[in-house]
């Protein structure tokens, strides 16, 4: 994954505080949810950690950044992959099966959700700003 996307994504969730915690209970700086812990556990095949080591930073971007790497591998573009980080495989699947939503049924052409969109916008602003200002290449 490309660290930029994670530091924007770190940026959003977080606002790089390793400590946060939602109103939901997610935790740490990629605020993971403690069923999307589990769920990137068992395809890491990892019981090295608990769902309390997800305030270490260092723990937190390994798992969240396994779980964006999933959801990109899954869906293919960074839009849908944030979708589906920030409110469940679940619901984005829906919206791929509805063409309201996605033409094609593996792109969102439009997401929705109000908060989820402003979500992945602000991801992607934020992406947009972290490449613009370290990738001289």
């Amino acid at each position: 994954m490309d660290k930029y996307f994670i530091m924007a994504v770190i940026k959003t969730e977080s606002d790089f505080d390793p400590k946060a915690q939602s109103e939901v209970g997610a935790r740490g700086l990629m605020q993971l949810m403690g069923d999307a812990f589990d769920w990137v556990a068992l395809r890491m095949d990892d019981d090295r950690y608990t769902y309390d080591d997800m305030y270490d930073p260092e723990h937190n971007i390994e798992y969240g950044t396994y779980l964006l790497k999933l959801l990109y591998e899954e869906y293919g573009d960074e839009r849908t992959a944030l979708a589906a980080y920030h409110t469940g495989r679940g619901r984005v699947n829906s919206w791929l099966a509805d063409e309201r939503f996605s033409k094609d049924g593996k792109t969102l052409d439009s997401i929705p959700s109000s908060a989820t969109a402003h979500y992945v916008d602000k991801v992607m602003g934020a992406y947009f700003v972290y490449r613009f200002i370290y990738d001289k290449t």
